[in-house]
């Protein structure tokens, strides 16, 4: 919990203004939102081998949780695998280029889960073109496990400020076969303002900002009603938003403490940051982008094997004109002219953070 929020959660508590009726334990101990979770919990509860990958790969990291696939299980040993497109991010990521990243991210995820069934799993992307399904994935028996898979249940992605200890050249080499790292301090200071002024040109783009506003889930109550999007979640939050101060609406109102404040917050988390991971690609096909998220769900895996923290920052690469000026100079800045920077990130020490909420297996089955 940052140093800001941890001041204003103590004065509200101090001042008795949350839950008087409750008490503040009874406050602090009930607020986390065990429906959402749970589908970290019954992961790999199911018997039929293709359930039981799945239920591992709706764990993967996808833009803005909006957890956009869907299966269908009609058929036997195989999984058609689709993007819904209800989760379209139509203003942030208008070419849909960072949803196909996360569609890549849970196929590696149920190909490495699926090894630690005793199954390879195999894949034909696109087979209808772009407007049918993602992939159809083919299960067979016979696999060597995947030491990545040890890592699924402990993979996060840490949205806190980072420590100013520096990640050691040893640990660079180890992600050099997933990732650019970027450790050289010049370039990382560069780098950082330019993260938070992308970040801060999104915030004061009214449908860019609005689209994410919207996603919002503050509260148990509605992050247990609706797990994708962005939660915010726990007492702190839930304290914030009795007293008026985290509302959808303050978001949307730049003179509101709640909005400054998030503001505040931002800068701190995007400042501190002691390195930074890049994933480019030479083209920037859907195969490509697919690539890029399989890719980036190694990368993830590894950097939580290593006690590294991970934090995506996608606010640069996105495709919409306003933010034309960042992305062409963060490419002019990461990749060969020509190429497509599909990933960029934080990479550092953070603090231990909590499960995101999750839709069912079961809410993502649309046949079979």
């Amino acid at each position: 919990m940052m140093a800001a929020n941890r001041r204003i959660f103590l004065k509200i508590l101090g001042g008795g203004t949350v839950l008087a009726a409750v008490g503040v334990t009874g406050f602090l101990t009930t607020r986390t939102p065990e429906q959402a979770l749970a589908p970290w919990d019954s992961a790999g509860n199911y018997q039929d081998v293709r359930k039981w990958a799945l239920s591992y790969a709706l764990l993967a990291p996808n833009p803005h949780n909006r957890q956009p696939w869907l299966v269908d299980l009609s058929i036997e040993n195989q999984v058609v695998i689709y993007r819904d497109k209800e989760k379209d991010l139509r203003h942030t990521d208008p070419l849909s280029r960072q949803l196909t990243i996360g569609m890549g991210c849970f196929l590696e995820l149920l190909s490495i889960a699926a090894t630690h069934a005793q199954h390879t799993v195999s894949y034909q992307l696109f087979p209808e073109g772009e407007d049918g399904p993602i992939a159809v994935a083919t299960f067979t028996a016979g696999a060597k496990a995947d030491p990545l898979f040890t890592q699924v249940m402990h993979r996060r992605s840490c949205k806190e400020p980072f420590s100013d200890r520096l990640v050691a050249s040893e640990l660079v080499q180890k992600l050099s076969g997933f990732a650019e790292v970027i450790t050289e301090q010049q370039q990382v200071a560069r780098l950082q303002k330019l993260s938070w002024d992308a970040w801060l040109l999104e915030a004061n783009t009214p449908r860019a900002w609005k689209e994410s506003v919207d996603l919002m889930r503050i509260g148990k109550a509605e992050i247990n009603a609706n797990p994708d999007g962005i939660d915010l979640g726990g007492p702190l939050l839930e304290s914030l938003k009795l007293v008026g101060i985290m509302t959808r609406e303050s978001q949307l109102d730049k003179s509101s403490s709640g909005y400054k404040e998030g503001i505040k917050i931002y800068h701190e988390m995007l400042m501190a940051t002691p390195a930074y991971c890049t994933i480019s690609t030479a083209a920037n096909s859907r195969i490509d982008q697919i690539d890029a998220g399989r890719r980036w769900l190694r990368l993830n895996l590894q950097t939580t094997a290593l006690g590294l923290s991970l934090h995506p920052i996608s606010q640069a690469l996105q495709e919409y004109p306003e933010m034309s000026d960042h992305y062409n100079k963060v490419h002019s800045l990461l990749v060969k002219p020509g190429h497509t920077l599909q990933m960029f990130a934080r990479l550092g020490y953070g603090p231990t953070v909590a499960r995101t909420p999750r839709w069912s297996l079961e809410a993502k089955i649309i046949n079979g």
